[in-house]
């Protein structure tokens, strides 16, 4: 064990909580939960773990966090564990449930600073493993301000039915298939029993691997930590270094305002833009700069689509799955061809004391024999998938996620909706056909309340065989596993008076992805004249957490965040 001391201003918050005569009362509490003399002159540092048997993807994290409390204590440090929440968007999709999703995040974040400022620790580590955690990690590690370090829990090994490998968003198109009849039951269940083989989170660029590369990129973990796999040597290893790092980041006093610079962002951007990944990063990459006082806006993510393509071919639009990507390099050598493309920013700093471009120095090449990651020259889209949409639809904006499988424009009859629930029945049911623009509206942030993720919906669609000829607008979002022509985020959102809200069955609406525009065939004064008759909608939750949320949140354009 290592009996390095540490001088006061290496520790000072600890140092409030545990030093003089007047703090023996503390000291006496800390005693019962394993300090000895020693650990007084250490900093302190909280291992902020969201395991929890909600879901798969963070039923490991307990293991990970311990190897980190040891790479602390045998950096010099005492490690102090504590958990914070997780929920399941894979379990809730679809239900009631999911409108705690969003929030959850939110919860995350005020959670972890909570236990961090009110203990007094001198450094995080923070782990994340489904969807939610990652921003809500990230945003408390922005607003604390302290030495910290964030790891991912990693991916999870597909799953295998038929000798093809499937995971969760093959369910979730696997019941749109029985409702048309192209399974049966036992078929469904057999997908449902092969889909997720163990531990980790779901294996596409969803969400939350998207986040994980986000995060890396932005340098708040280590180097190739988003694409290791959950049950892996690897991941307890970097679990372990994560602890060693924060402790050197204490040391050479580096901070996440270090870290989290408005350069960073943008390069992480740059990475989701690359991958292919969610359009939930345009939210949680909002939300966290928002966090980290570093100005980033819609604009931004436009600015960096017309200069970056979309170079890998990940589910759920492509062939393959986080896992292959790990097999052959994982991120790292990504970033490399980027950095070295000029695409990325190298000065930036990161967790390991050392700059981005320092840190790809030791990125290995991928092989020549591969086909997940392509060339420059042969991109999978030559612009970004994540196309930014404005028009008197959404006037502050709107976000779709265009693989270009799509083709570039869609336009048809709205068919109207006000919950999810109802827009599902009529898929399942055959009312919507070939043609239709579905507008699923009241279920943003505000009105929903909660912005819940459409991945039922659209994976309905893709599995009744409509994925090319049907669209589907919200002022929800969507799944990281959602596919097809979507567009959500709209804003404002319908509950606060946006164009959505007065949107009728039959209206022709158009969505122009070269353009960048989405429009509703409507004259000014029409919509002028069906507003003078629309009226809010009552909120649907007058108590709990999605009632104070409701009243709290903001736009989804900035974020949605709740301060």
């Amino acid at each position: 064990m290592c009996a390095k001391s540490f001088k006061r201003e290496k520790r000072p918050y600890s140092a409030t909580v545990v030093e003089g005569y007047e703090r023996a009362p503390s000291r006496a509490m800390l005693r019962a939960v394993g300090f000895s003399d020693a650990d007084f002159k250490k900093p302190q540092v909280g291992i902020a773990s969201t395991w929890s048997m909600v879901t798969p993807c963070n039923m490991h994290i307990d293991r990970l966090a311990r190897e980190s409390v040891k790479g602390v204590d045998v950096a010099g440090g005492k490690a102090i564990l504590f958990n914070t929440i997780t929920i399941s968007d894979g379990i809730s999709m679809g239900t009631e449930g999911m409108k705690y999703s969003l929030v959850s995040r939110e919860v995350i974040a005020d959670s972890i600073e909570t236990v961090v400022a009110c203990e007094g620790f001198d450094g995080v580590v923070a782990f994340g493993g489904c969807d939610k955690n990652m921003p809500g990690c990230l945003m408390a590690l922005a607003r604390l301000n302290r030495p910290a370090v964030f790891v991912y829990g990693g991916t999870i090994l597909p799953g295998c039915y038929c000798g093809k490998n499937i995971d969760m968003v093959s369910v979730f198109e696997a019941v749109g298939k029985f409702s048309k009849g192209e399974i049966n039951a036992r078929q469904l269940t057999e997908i449902e029993r092969a889909a997720i083989p163990g531990e980790g989170a779901c294996g596409g660029m969803y969400t939350a691997n998207t986040m994980a590369s986000a995060i890396e990129a932005l340098g708040m973990s280590l180097p190739n930590s988003s694409s290791r796999i959950a049950a892996s040597k690897e991941k307890k290893e970097e679990s372990h270094g994560a602890g060693r790092a924060v402790m050197q980041l204490i040391e050479k006093g580096i901070k996440p305002s270090d870290i989290m610079t408005r350069a960073a962002f943008l390069n992480a951007i740059t990475v989701v833009i690359a991958l292919g990944g969610s359009t939930n990063a345009v939210l949680h990459l909002l939300a966290m700069a928002r966090e980290a006082k570093v100005r980033l806006t819609l604009n931004d993510f436009t600015h960096i689509g017309k200069k970056v393509p979309v170079l890998v071919d990940l589910k759920p639009s492509g062939k393959y799955a986080m896992a292959d990507l790990a097999a052959i390099g994982g991120v790292a050598p990504l970033m490399a061809r980027l950095l070295k493309e000029g695409l990325l920013n190298g000065d930036c700093m990161t967790v390991t004391g050392c700059t981005l471009k320092q840190n790809l120095l030791r990125a290995k090449p991928y092989p020549r024999k591969q086909e997940i990651v392509h060339s420059f020259s042969r991109p999978i889209k030559k612009e970004s998938h994540l196309v930014v949409l404005k028009g008197n639809l959404a006037p502050e904006g709107a976000v779709a996620k265009i693989s270009g499988k799509e083709g570039p424009t869609f336009s048809g009859k709205a068919i109207v909706f006000n919950s999810e629930e109802q827009a599902m029945k009529k898929i399942l049911d055959g009312t919507v056909k070939k043609g239709h623009v579905v507008v699923i509206r009241y279920e943003g942030p505000c009105g929903g309340p909660g912005m819940r993720e459409m991945l039922a919906p659209t994976s309905a669609i893709m599995g009744k065989g409509l994925g090319e000829d049907v669209a589907l607008i919200t002022d929800g979002r969507f799944s990281g596993g959602s596919r097809g022509f979507v567009i959500g985020h709209i804003t404002p959102e319908a509950c606060v008076g946006g164009p959505l809200a007065i949107a009728k069955n039959g209206d022709l609406i158009t969505i122009d992805a070269k353009n960048r525009s989405i429009s509703i065939e409507l004259t000014k004064a029409e919509i002028k004249r069906r507003f003078s008759k629309w009226t809010p909608p009552r909120p649907r939750h007058k108590t709990g957490v999605l009632a104070k949320y409701a009243k709290l949140v903001g736009s989804a354009s900035e974020g949605a965040v709740t301060c």
